[in-house]
């Protein structure tokens, strides 16, 4: 009954902090977006995207977890990949992009060879060519600290994007929430207004090209390193398998057919 009771509770976590994304996109009510998942697991987030009628492509490092969804037979097409080498995707092939409690993993050197920062530009750097111009990207995360929250956004804007880090409930331990809120259509826009606050400068810091807050300033970054041609042909491969492997089969056609490309990661 516990576990019921927490997977649950789980579930209707990620709803609200799905449809609180949603709302932060302001998509245009008569548009039929494509949207990406970013870290999408078992596609819960994805379901709700559903439930507005948007289209949605998701993408996860964990096969397990994207297996989960193909059996529950979500609407959306599902890529086993690792976000830290970049998105194998075209230019501007999504509207928007949503992602839920996953890019602080991005920030870790969890295994041999991992760079936080060489991941997160690879990460930020293909997000920004996969989306249209004009397109925004709102990503939920759990920052460990301002240390790492300057860094994020610092490479953030330093692949392109504008925006800035918006925080709800900036005085509440337990209600606070992080949202990276991230535009490409160039020139300083203004971040939504935050939940809990009013029109408090401390729950919002946009940024502007150069990487620098209007609050805080960020790091110098690092170049990204030199390809690794085989090991690229080895995970673009895989790839492939499995598109073939976890598209939606209900569809009239495969959306990952058409948006993948070559990648060099």
């Amino acid at each position: 009954g516990i576990l019921i009771m927490e997977s649950s509770r789980m579930i209707q976590i990620q709803a609200e902090l799905t449809e609180r994304a949603i709302e932060l996109l302001k998509l245009p009510e008569d548009s039929n977006p494509l949207v990406l998942d970013v870290g999408c697991g078992s596609g819960l987030s994805g379901e709700v995207l559903s439930e507005h009628g948007y289209q949605w492509v998701g993408v996860d490092i964990s096969r397990s977890m994207l297996s989960v969804a193909v059996d529950a037979e979500r609407k959306g097409d599902v890529l086993e990949w690792d976000i830290g080498c970049g998105l194998p995707f075209k230019p501007a092939s999504f509207d928007a992009v949503i992602s839920i409690s996953a890019i602080q993993w991005l920030c870790n050197a969890d295994f041999s060879g991992a760079v936080p920062h060489k991941r997160l530009s690879a990460f930020f750097s293909s997000l920004y060519h996969s989306l249209q111009r004009g397109g925004k990207a709102v990503l939920q995360w759990y920052p460990e600290n301002s240390k790492q929250m300057e860094m994020v956004t610092g490479v953030a804007t330093r692949c392109g994007f504008t925006g800035g880090l918006l925080v709800d409930f900036p005085n509440s331990t337990k209600a606070k929430k992080y949202y990276l809120v991230l535009f490409t259509g160039g020139g300083v826009q203004a971040l939504p207004q935050a939940l809990g606050t009013e029109n408090s400068t401390r729950s919002q810091a946009q940024v502007d090209r150069s990487g620098r807050s209007y609050h805080d300033r960020s790091g110098p970054g690092n170049k990204r390193g030199p390809s690794h041609r085989d090991w690229v042909k080895h995970k673009k491969d895989r790839a492939r398998a499995q598109v073939r492997r976890n598209c939606n089969t209900s569809n009239k056609f495969c959306v990952l057919d058409e948006l993948f490309t070559e990648l060099v990661c």
